[in-house]
Protein backbone atom coordinates (compact mmCIF):
# COMPACT_ATOMS: atom_id res chain seq x y z
CA UNK A 1 0.00 0.00 0.00
CA UNK A 2 1.13 3.40 -0.50
CA UNK A 3 1.22 6.76 1.56
CA UNK A 4 -1.86 8.01 0.83
CA UNK A 5 -3.67 4.57 1.57
CA UNK A 6 -2.12 4.68 4.92
CA UNK A 7 -2.91 8.17 5.72
CA UNK A 8 -6.40 7.84 5.12
CA UNK A 9 -6.27 5.40 7.82
CA UNK A 10 -4.72 7.92 10.13
CA UNK A 11 -7.51 10.19 9.34
CA UNK A 12 -10.29 8.09 10.05
CA UNK A 13 -8.89 7.82 13.60
CA UNK A 14 -8.80 11.83 13.27
CA UNK A 15 -12.75 11.99 12.13
CA UNK A 16 -13.79 9.68 15.44
CA UNK A 17 -12.96 12.03 18.09
CA UNK A 18 -13.79 14.96 16.36
CA UNK A 19 -15.69 17.89 18.66
CA UNK A 20 -14.29 15.47 21.86
CA UNK A 21 -10.66 17.06 22.41
CA UNK A 22 -11.29 20.30 23.88
CA UNK A 23 -8.33 23.09 22.53
CA UNK A 24 -6.21 20.36 20.88
CA UNK A 25 -7.04 19.24 17.25
CA UNK A 26 -7.94 15.65 16.64
CA UNK A 27 -5.04 14.19 15.33
CA UNK A 28 -4.87 10.39 14.01
CA UNK A 29 -1.54 8.15 13.73
CA UNK A 30 -1.26 4.89 12.38
CA UNK A 31 2.26 2.97 12.81
CA UNK A 32 3.19 0.57 9.63
CA UNK A 33 6.02 -1.73 9.51
CA UNK A 34 6.94 -3.74 6.85
CA UNK A 35 3.71 -2.78 5.40
CA UNK A 36 1.45 -3.95 8.11
CA UNK A 37 -0.47 -1.30 10.45
CA UNK A 38 1.29 -2.54 14.11
CA UNK A 39 -1.13 0.20 15.68
CA UNK A 40 -4.07 2.82 15.48
CA UNK A 41 -4.45 5.86 17.90
CA UNK A 42 -6.41 9.42 17.50
CA UNK A 43 -6.10 12.48 20.18
CA UNK A 44 -7.87 11.08 23.08
CA UNK A 45 -10.80 12.31 24.84
CA UNK A 46 -10.06 15.90 26.01
CA UNK A 47 -7.48 16.28 24.13
CA UNK A 48 -4.51 14.07 25.70
CA UNK A 49 -2.75 11.72 25.50
CA UNK A 50 -1.83 12.77 22.21
CA UNK A 51 -2.22 10.20 18.65
CA UNK A 52 1.64 9.87 18.12
CA UNK A 53 2.37 8.63 21.91
CA UNK A 54 -0.55 6.28 22.08
CA UNK A 55 0.17 4.29 19.09
CA UNK A 56 3.88 4.21 20.12
CA UNK A 57 2.32 2.79 23.46
CA UNK A 58 0.34 0.24 21.67
CA UNK A 59 3.52 -0.79 19.42
CA UNK A 60 6.30 -1.09 21.96
CA UNK A 61 8.87 -2.08 20.84
CA UNK A 62 7.60 -2.73 17.10
CA UNK A 63 7.88 0.80 16.51
CA UNK A 64 11.95 0.67 16.03
CA UNK A 65 12.13 1.36 12.18
CA UNK A 66 8.33 2.05 11.42
CA UNK A 67 6.80 4.77 9.40
CA UNK A 68 3.91 6.80 11.33
CA UNK A 69 1.48 8.20 9.45
CA UNK A 70 0.50 11.61 11.47
CA UNK A 71 -2.72 13.95 10.03
CA UNK A 72 -1.33 16.98 12.00
CA UNK A 73 3.07 18.03 12.36
CA UNK A 74 3.83 16.49 15.49
CA UNK A 75 3.85 18.70 18.54
CA UNK A 76 7.61 19.81 19.35
CA UNK A 77 6.96 22.03 22.01
CA UNK A 78 6.59 21.54 26.03
CA UNK A 79 3.03 22.29 27.43
CA UNK A 80 1.08 19.64 29.68
CA UNK A 81 2.35 16.75 28.06
CA UNK A 82 6.10 15.94 26.72
CA UNK A 83 6.95 16.98 22.58
CA UNK A 84 5.53 14.47 20.50
CA UNK A 85 8.93 14.15 18.22
CA UNK A 86 10.53 13.19 21.27
CA UNK A 87 8.31 10.25 21.72
CA UNK A 88 9.00 9.08 18.02
CA UNK A 89 12.61 9.98 18.01
CA UNK A 90 13.04 7.80 21.26
CA UNK A 91 11.32 5.09 19.91
CA UNK A 92 13.48 4.65 17.11
CA UNK A 93 10.69 5.62 14.13
CA UNK A 94 12.34 5.58 10.85
CA UNK A 95 9.99 7.79 8.98
CA UNK A 96 7.01 10.42 9.59
CA UNK A 97 4.62 11.28 7.11
CA UNK A 98 2.38 13.72 7.31
CA UNK A 99 -0.23 15.71 5.77
CA UNK A 100 -0.26 19.24 7.47
CA UNK A 101 2.71 21.54 9.06
CA UNK A 102 0.96 22.41 12.32
CA UNK A 103 0.08 26.98 12.10
CA UNK A 104 0.39 27.17 15.85
CA UNK A 105 3.63 29.21 16.30
CA UNK A 106 4.82 26.83 18.98
CA UNK A 107 5.29 24.51 16.18
CA UNK A 108 4.60 25.70 12.96
CA UNK A 109 7.42 23.79 10.93
CA UNK A 110 9.61 22.72 13.95
CA UNK A 111 8.36 19.58 14.46
CA UNK A 112 9.71 18.92 11.51
CA UNK A 113 12.72 20.10 11.41
CA UNK A 114 13.16 18.57 14.80
CA UNK A 115 12.21 15.03 13.42
CA UNK A 116 14.94 15.69 10.33
CA UNK A 117 17.55 16.68 12.57
CA UNK A 118 17.44 13.33 14.42
CA UNK A 119 18.11 11.34 10.86
CA UNK A 120 14.01 10.79 10.62
CA UNK A 121 13.06 10.97 7.04
CA UNK A 122 10.33 13.42 6.71
CA UNK A 123 7.31 13.42 4.32
CA UNK A 124 4.90 16.13 4.42
CA UNK A 125 2.10 16.87 2.34
CA UNK A 126 -0.18 13.48 2.01
CA UNK A 127 -3.80 13.85 1.72
CA UNK A 128 -3.53 18.07 2.96
CA UNK A 129 -6.62 18.83 1.54
CA UNK A 130 -8.62 16.28 3.09
CA UNK A 131 -6.57 16.96 6.45
CA UNK A 132 -7.37 20.51 6.37
CA UNK A 133 -11.28 20.15 5.84
CA UNK A 134 -11.01 17.91 9.45
CA UNK A 135 -9.08 20.24 11.34
CA UNK A 136 -10.90 23.54 9.81
CA UNK A 137 -11.86 24.71 13.03
CA UNK A 138 -8.15 24.41 14.48
CA UNK A 139 -6.61 26.29 11.46
CA UNK A 140 -9.42 29.19 11.88
CA UNK A 141 -8.23 29.66 15.19
CA UNK A 142 -4.94 30.22 13.85
CA UNK A 143 -5.32 31.85 10.74
CA UNK A 144 -8.53 33.83 11.39
CA UNK A 145 -7.77 34.78 15.16
CA UNK A 146 -11.71 33.15 15.69
CA UNK A 147 -13.67 30.20 15.59
CA UNK A 148 -14.90 28.54 12.46
CA UNK A 149 -18.67 29.29 11.90
CA UNK A 150 -21.28 26.57 10.67
CA UNK A 151 -24.65 28.15 9.89
CA UNK A 152 -27.41 25.30 10.32
CA UNK A 153 -30.92 26.16 9.16
CA UNK A 154 -33.57 23.50 9.55
CA UNK A 155 -36.23 25.12 6.71
CA UNK A 156 -39.75 24.28 5.36
CA UNK A 157 -39.75 24.24 1.15
CA UNK A 158 -40.41 27.70 1.25
CA UNK A 159 -37.55 29.05 3.87
CA UNK A 160 -39.17 29.27 6.61
CA UNK A 161 -37.69 28.38 10.37
CA UNK A 162 -41.40 28.48 12.33
CA UNK A 163 -45.12 29.00 11.97
CA UNK A 164 -44.54 32.29 13.31
CA UNK A 165 -42.13 34.20 16.02
CA UNK A 166 -42.47 32.79 18.85
CA UNK A 167 -43.42 29.67 17.99
CA UNK A 168 -41.66 26.28 18.60
CA UNK A 169 -42.51 24.45 14.99
CA UNK A 170 -40.67 20.66 13.88
CA UNK A 171 -39.24 21.40 10.55
CA UNK A 172 -37.87 18.27 9.74
CA UNK A 173 -38.47 14.93 10.08
CA UNK A 174 -36.39 12.19 13.08
CA UNK A 175 -33.77 11.65 10.34
CA UNK A 176 -32.99 15.20 9.90
CA UNK A 177 -32.89 15.71 13.56
CA UNK A 178 -30.66 12.77 14.63
CA UNK A 179 -28.38 14.41 12.02
CA UNK A 180 -28.32 17.51 13.92
CA UNK A 181 -27.46 15.95 17.04
CA UNK A 182 -24.45 13.92 15.39
CA UNK A 183 -22.93 17.52 14.05
CA UNK A 184 -23.39 18.84 17.94
CA UNK A 185 -20.96 15.90 19.16
CA UNK A 186 -18.78 17.04 15.89
CA UNK A 187 -18.40 20.60 17.06
CA UNK A 188 -17.06 22.43 20.10
CA UNK A 189 -19.84 24.59 20.57
CA UNK A 190 -23.45 25.62 19.52
CA UNK A 191 -24.75 28.97 19.63
CA UNK A 192 -27.62 30.37 20.04
CA UNK A 193 -29.58 33.67 20.41
CA UNK A 194 -31.39 34.99 23.17
CA UNK A 195 -34.74 34.64 21.47
CA UNK A 196 -34.19 31.18 20.63
CA UNK A 197 -33.49 30.74 24.47
CA UNK A 198 -37.00 32.46 25.03
CA UNK A 199 -38.78 30.85 22.44
CA UNK A 200 -38.02 27.11 22.50
CA UNK A 201 -36.20 26.57 25.56
CA UNK A 202 -34.14 24.77 23.88
CA UNK A 203 -31.40 21.54 25.72
CA UNK A 204 -28.88 21.88 22.93
CA UNK A 205 -27.16 18.45 23.91
CA UNK A 206 -26.86 15.35 21.56
CA UNK A 207 -29.05 13.30 22.75
CA UNK A 208 -28.21 10.22 19.97
CA UNK A 209 -27.88 7.26 22.38
CA UNK A 210 -24.95 6.69 24.21
CA UNK A 211 -23.14 10.20 22.95
CA UNK A 212 -24.81 12.71 26.00
CA UNK A 213 -20.82 12.83 26.82
CA UNK A 214 -20.09 14.65 23.40
CA UNK A 215 -22.46 17.27 23.88
CA UNK A 216 -21.01 20.93 22.88
CA UNK A 217 -19.90 23.92 25.20
CA UNK A 218 -23.68 25.83 24.85
CA UNK A 219 -23.17 29.33 24.06
CA UNK A 220 -26.05 32.09 24.73
CA UNK A 221 -25.63 35.83 22.99
CA UNK A 222 -27.07 37.64 25.37
CA UNK A 223 -26.69 41.43 25.85
CA UNK A 224 -28.89 42.05 28.44
CA UNK A 225 -28.54 38.71 30.86
CA UNK A 226 -31.91 38.07 30.15
CA UNK A 227 -32.06 34.08 30.05
CA UNK A 228 -34.36 32.92 32.01
CA UNK A 229 -32.74 31.18 35.77
CA UNK A 230 -35.70 28.51 35.13
CA UNK A 231 -34.58 27.85 31.44
CA UNK A 232 -33.27 24.19 30.59
CA UNK A 233 -29.80 25.46 29.88
CA UNK A 234 -29.02 27.41 33.49
CA UNK A 235 -30.82 24.22 34.97
CA UNK A 236 -28.42 21.95 33.71
CA UNK A 237 -25.37 24.51 33.36
CA UNK A 238 -23.51 22.03 35.88
CA UNK A 239 -23.72 19.22 33.57
CA UNK A 240 -23.04 20.50 30.22
CA UNK A 241 -21.29 23.94 30.18
CA UNK A 242 -23.08 27.35 29.23
CA UNK A 243 -21.37 29.90 28.59
CA UNK A 244 -23.17 33.39 28.08
CA UNK A 245 -21.52 36.09 25.90
CA UNK A 246 -22.31 39.61 26.85
CA UNK A 247 -21.63 43.11 27.49
CA UNK A 248 -20.37 45.15 30.05
CA UNK A 249 -23.78 46.87 30.51
CA UNK A 250 -25.35 43.75 31.40
CA UNK A 251 -27.14 43.76 34.63
CA UNK A 252 -24.76 43.21 37.45
CA UNK A 253 -27.47 41.20 39.56
CA UNK A 254 -28.61 39.01 36.77
CA UNK A 255 -25.09 38.08 36.15
CA UNK A 256 -24.33 36.99 40.11
CA UNK A 257 -27.70 35.16 39.94
CA UNK A 258 -26.65 33.08 36.54
CA UNK A 259 -23.11 32.82 37.68
CA UNK A 260 -24.59 31.17 41.05
CA UNK A 261 -26.54 28.23 38.49
CA UNK A 262 -22.68 27.09 37.17
CA UNK A 263 -22.93 29.73 33.95
CA UNK A 264 -19.88 31.08 32.98
CA UNK A 265 -20.29 34.84 31.96
CA UNK A 266 -17.62 36.28 29.24
CA UNK A 267 -17.90 39.90 28.35
CA UNK A 268 -17.59 41.19 24.72
CA UNK A 269 -17.64 44.59 23.01
CA UNK A 270 -20.72 45.88 22.22
CA UNK A 271 -22.32 47.27 18.58
CA UNK A 272 -23.54 50.78 18.52
CA UNK A 273 -27.22 49.12 19.38
CA UNK A 274 -26.02 47.68 22.38
CA UNK A 275 -25.82 44.03 21.16
CA UNK A 276 -22.70 41.36 21.65
CA UNK A 277 -20.48 42.25 19.06
CA UNK A 278 -20.09 38.57 16.78
CA UNK A 279 -16.95 39.27 15.63
CA UNK A 280 -15.57 39.78 18.91
CA UNK A 281 -17.62 37.11 20.73
CA UNK A 282 -15.77 34.72 18.06
CA UNK A 283 -12.70 35.76 19.06
CA UNK A 284 -13.13 35.69 22.30
CA UNK A 285 -14.54 32.08 22.27
CA UNK A 286 -11.11 30.98 20.02
CA UNK A 287 -9.06 32.26 23.05
CA UNK A 288 -10.72 29.83 25.28
CA UNK A 289 -9.89 27.19 23.10
CA UNK A 290 -13.31 27.18 20.59
CA UNK A 291 -12.56 25.94 17.25
CA UNK A 292 -15.75 25.08 15.94
CA UNK A 293 -18.97 26.96 16.34
CA UNK A 294 -22.39 25.49 15.24
CA UNK A 295 -24.87 28.04 14.86
CA UNK A 296 -28.31 26.64 15.27
CA UNK A 297 -30.98 29.71 15.86
CA UNK A 298 -32.50 31.66 15.31
CA UNK A 299 -33.12 34.10 11.94
CA UNK A 300 -31.61 37.67 13.59
CA UNK A 301 -28.41 35.49 14.72
CA UNK A 302 -28.36 33.69 11.27
CA UNK A 303 -28.66 37.10 9.18
CA UNK A 304 -26.21 38.75 11.58
CA UNK A 305 -23.86 36.52 10.85
CA UNK A 306 -24.30 36.62 7.34
CA UNK A 307 -24.11 40.23 7.30
CA UNK A 308 -20.83 40.49 9.55
CA UNK A 309 -19.78 37.78 7.36
CA UNK A 310 -18.84 35.07 9.74
CA UNK A 311 -20.15 32.25 8.37
CA UNK A 312 -17.66 29.94 6.48
CA UNK A 313 -19.91 26.95 6.08
CA UNK A 314 -23.72 26.31 5.94
CA UNK A 315 -26.13 23.58 6.61
CA UNK A 316 -29.32 23.47 5.39
CA UNK A 317 -31.80 21.05 6.27
CA UNK A 318 -35.12 21.15 3.89
CA UNK A 319 -38.34 20.02 4.41
CA UNK A 320 -40.82 18.87 2.13
CA UNK A 321 -43.33 20.95 4.01
CA UNK A 322 -44.99 24.21 3.09
CA UNK A 323 -45.52 27.08 6.08
CA UNK A 324 -47.06 29.88 4.03
CA UNK A 325 -46.16 33.35 4.02
CA UNK A 326 -47.25 34.00 7.90
CA UNK A 327 -44.50 31.69 8.65
CA UNK A 328 -40.74 33.22 10.06
CA UNK A 329 -38.47 33.67 7.51
CA UNK A 330 -34.77 31.58 8.08
CA UNK A 331 -33.20 34.48 7.69
CA UNK A 332 -34.92 37.45 9.31
CA UNK A 333 -35.81 38.82 5.18
CA UNK A 334 -32.50 37.99 4.18
CA UNK A 335 -33.08 35.61 1.07
CA UNK A 336 -31.77 31.79 1.40
CA UNK A 337 -30.61 32.45 -2.46
CA UNK A 338 -27.87 34.08 -0.49
CA UNK A 339 -26.34 31.14 0.48
CA UNK A 340 -27.69 29.11 -2.34
CA UNK A 341 -26.97 31.45 -5.37
CA UNK A 342 -23.80 33.46 -5.03
CA UNK A 343 -20.74 33.37 -5.61
CA UNK A 344 -19.65 33.72 -2.31
CA UNK A 345 -20.24 30.04 -1.13
CA UNK A 346 -20.31 26.73 -3.78
CA UNK A 347 -22.04 23.77 -2.75
CA UNK A 348 -20.00 20.61 -0.91
CA UNK A 349 -20.64 17.40 -2.30
CA UNK A 350 -23.79 16.27 -3.16
CA UNK A 351 -27.52 16.62 -1.87
CA UNK A 352 -28.06 14.11 1.16
CA UNK A 353 -31.95 12.68 1.32
CA UNK A 354 -32.56 11.94 5.04
CA UNK A 355 -36.20 10.61 5.23
CA UNK A 356 -38.63 13.15 3.59
CA UNK A 357 -35.87 15.81 4.08
CA UNK A 358 -32.67 16.80 2.20
CA UNK A 359 -29.69 18.00 3.52
CA UNK A 360 -27.06 20.64 1.25
CA UNK A 361 -23.71 21.71 2.59
CA UNK A 362 -22.40 24.86 1.26
CA UNK A 363 -18.55 26.50 2.00
CA UNK A 364 -17.33 29.68 1.97
CA UNK A 365 -15.54 30.40 -1.62
CA UNK A 366 -12.28 31.66 0.03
Amino acid sequence: MNDETYMLQALAASRRMRGSTADNPSVGCVLVRDNNIIAIASTAFGGRPHAETQALGMAGEAARGATAYVTLEPCCHHGRTPPCTDALIRAGVARVVTALEDPDPRVSGGGHQALRAAGVKVSQGVLAEEAAWQVRGFLSRHSNKRSYVTLKLAVSSDGKIAAKAGEPTAITGETARNRVHLLRAQVDAVLVGLSTVLADDPDLTCRLPGMHDRSPVRVVSDSSLSTPLASRLVETAIDVPVWIMTTNAADPVARTALQARGVQIIECSATPEGKVNLADMLHKLADRGIAHVLAEGGAHMARALMEADLVDEAVLLQASRKIGPQGLDAMAGLPLDTIRATSRFKQFGESEELGTDWLAKYVRVR
